[in-house]
């Protein structure tokens, strides 16, 4: 089978991968995308059916193409998500092959380039951009042993209330995925206990002004690196019915029994950490902070935005979280499903390169690695905050793109072997 040759190889066709193709097209620059299924398939096949984006319109999504039909302030839906990127797609002409999976990727010697095997045929790139996305290996505590009477499924499996069996759930995990589907089911009737660890939940809205426009405002949005000891630390935001901001008292006046963080299981058990009302109050804490910088912004600035008092009043403190469960019977409790929203962990078996640290972590600077002609794309804080979502990829793509331009364009395409 002939070898193929192309100048820079884009592995992965969702945001980031269709972002980078769209620069370098502006650019000149000739390149491949390969995609194993279809294009934004993990926003069509590891999402729940009712999910909508975090952010509004106006902000998620890249600066040359609105969502059509769709108010500016409106969440997008699931659906509408993946026909805005495959619109995109079209729009700009990418050199998409979808259906072919990458299987390996082996840096050639002497920053020569990458000889890529796939299961349609072996390609030599002189670059290869890694955009896979941060949704790659489903983390699951193996904690619970497996049980017929008993569902287990990662947040990225569950669909709908529908598709989970009779009885009680357990959520564990109360990021923004956990919260929405506990949400979710206590709506449906089910009895729904979820387990809470650290998190910030942020305003949906204050002052008359989205919560992503206070990042912008405040400068969140370019910040380098997470805090120091808050690599652990989720957040809990949501578009759902319109955006609200996430109130874990809130949530438990509605029938949701909130636990702390899970810690242990033994013969049918799940024991909880005694860390639930420090976690509620980390999170208020949090919430509260970003109230006063934004007041603090808008009184330096002179902005005439309305006042928010009751944005400061919080609900009373409800019976789990003054006597929070230590413990819980999953089968006393009729708990016949667990869904865990542990979030995700990065897999990059596939590409065989000096390109990681010991924990397999990519090793790069704002996205280009130590590998000559290496790049990574669509990973959480890759040069700043915004860098996972959908115009955060953008504007990294923007950068890469202008690299290879710049360094990588001049150099020989990889002898065909």
């Amino acid at each position: 089978m002939p070898v193929e040759t192309v100048e820079t190889l884009i592995v992965g066709a969702g945001q980031a991968g269709l972002a980078m193709s769209a620069h370098l097209a502006q650019h000149g620059r000739p390149h491949l995308i390969l995609e194993r299924h279809r294009v934004a398939e993990r926003w069509r096949s590891e999402r729940w059916d009712s999910l909508v984006a975090n952010g509004p319109a106006w902000h998620d999504r890249f600066p040359p193409q609105a969502f059509e039909g769709m108010d500016p302030d409106a969440f997008a839906g699931r659906d509408a998500i993946v026909a805005y990127l495959e619109t995109f797609a079209d729009r700009i002409g990418a050199p998409l092959r979808c259906g072919v999976e990458v299987r390996e990727a082996r840096a050639l010697p002497g920053g020569a380039g990458f000889r890529v095997e796939t299961s349609g045929g072996r390609v030599e790139a002189r670059n290869l951009v890694a955009a896979t996305g941060p949704f790659q290996r489903p983390v699951r505590p193996a904690l619970v042993p497996d049980r017929a009477d008993l569902m287990q499924i990662h947040s990225s499996a569950y669909r709908n209330p529908g598709q989970l069996p009779a009885g009680a759930v357990l959520v564990v995990g109360a990021g923004s995925s956990g919260a929405q589907i506990a949400d979710e089911l206590r709506r449906a009737g089910r009895r729904v206990y979820l387990s809470v660890g650290p998190h910030d939940r942020p305003p949906r809205c204050y002052r008359g002004r989205d919560f992503v426009w206070w990042l912008g405002a405040l400068g969140k949005w370019d910040a380098r690196a997470r805090t120091p000891g808050t690599e652990h630390v989720t957040i809990a935001v949501s578009g759902a019915r319109g955006g609200h901001t996430v109130d874990f008292r809130a949530l438990a006046a509605e029938g949701i029994v909130l636990v702390g963080r899970t810690a242990g299981h033994e013969a049918g058990v799940l024991t909880f950490a005694p860390d639930l009302a420090a976690n509620i109050r980390a999170g208020d804490a949090n919430y509260l902070s970003v109230l006063d910088e934004a007041d603090a912004y808008a009184a330096a600035q002179g902005l005439d935005l309305p006042a928010d008092p009751g944005a400061r009043v919080l609900p009373p403190d409800p019976d789990c979280l003054v006597r929070p469960i230590p413990r819980l019977d999953l089968r006393e409790a009729g708990v016949s499903a667990i869904v865990w929203a542990t979030g995700y962990a990065l897999d990059f078996g596939w590409l065989r390169a000096d390109a990681f640290d010991e924990g397999g972590r990519p090793v790069h600077d704002a996205g280009v690695a130590r590998v000559p002609g290496l790049y990574f794309l669509g990973l959480p804080w890759l040069s700043c905050r915004g860098s996972a979502f959908i115009w955060g990829a953008w504007t990294d793509a923007a950068r890469l793109a202008g690299h290879v331009a710049r360094h990588r364009a001049a150099a020989p395409l990889p002898a065909a072997s």
